[in-house]
């Protein structure tokens, strides 16, 4: 039992994380808690800490709002925490729509689909495209425009206030990533993925693969939402120093070579070359 918890450390992390900060949105609607309340876009931490998705803030500055002091700060809180533990930790860590993402991919794996469809039809670039039509739009219409189609914001309101619209974008995630494309929303096409791509790029927290220890099982790579990011797996030991990947550490964890592990990044490796 210990060795399966231990096995699934990050996963249950994750996991904890997701449905507390769930639990605690819910708990500030329904029974006032002052923990964290708001959302997902702006929360207050016990009434006093501002915290604002750096994102939604950047399309409100698009669309010509003048933002306000305590969002500014709020944004800063998240960028700040997001540039040193790795941008898209808030992917793996936060994101509800992530539990949705993990279930599919999961069932592809189950019954084989990934054998199936061979060669992914879809660039990963389209997200940063997605993300940059968000800013446009939103300069364009005056509205924040990726936060009223966000099924992350539907999903998380969905759990907090009852679900509506947030059923159906659910659904078609789902199953957009368990028939059509492997990883399709977080992976392919949402702009706020591809927006903590850019801003953790720079991060510290890193996935160091140690080339002497890899039998080239690949089943790394074969679990990895991100698997772009290990090329080096079984070619050079070195880290992962790209900003797509989630820190999850599902490599981590089904490496039974210890090969992979999580590392502080090295800023000396990257000068000398």
């Amino acid at each position: 039992m210990s060795n399966i918890l231990y096995k699934h450390r990050f996963l249950i992390t994750r996991r904890i994380v997701q449905v507390s900060l769930l639990l605690l949105y819910l708990g500030a609607n329904l029974w006032g808690w002052s923990i964290l309340k708001g959302n997902l876009s702006t929360s207050l931490v016990f009434g006093l800490i501002p915290l604002s998705d750096p994102f939604a803030m950047l399309q409100m500055f698009a669309a010509g709002a003048v933002i306000a002091f305590d969002i500014l700060i709020g944004a800063t809180i998240i960028a700040l925490f997001y540039l040193i533990v790795g941008g898209r930790v808030f992917c793996s860590f936060v994101c509800p729509v992530n539990m949705i993402t993990d279930l599919s991919n999961l069932l592809r794996r189950k019954l084989h689909l990934n054998q199936v469809q061979k060669r992914q039809p879809a660039t990963r670039s389209i997200r940063y495209w997605v993300l940059a039509l968000s800013i446009l739009l939103s300069f364009g219409i005056g509205i924040a425009a990726f936060e009223l189609v966000s099924p992350i914001g539907m999903v998380h309101r969905g759990v907090i206030f009852g679900f509506g619209f947030g059923i159906a974008a659910i659904a078609v995630i789902f199953l957009f990533d368990l028939l059509v494309l492997k990883n399709g929303w977080c992976g392919h096409i949402c702009p706020l993925g591809g927006f903590y791509s850019l801003l953790g790029k720079r991060s510290l927290i890193r996935v160091n693969h140690d080339k002497d220890k890899c039998t080239l099982c690949m089943e790394c790579k074969e679990i990895c939402p991100e698997s772009q990011v290990l090329f080096m797996v079984g070619k050079n030991s070195e880290q992962v120093l790209s900003g797509e990947c989630t820190n999850c550490g599902r490599c981590v964890e089904v490496c039974n070579d210890d090969a992979l592990s999580f590392s502080i990044r090295k800023f000396y490796e990257e000068n000398k070359q």
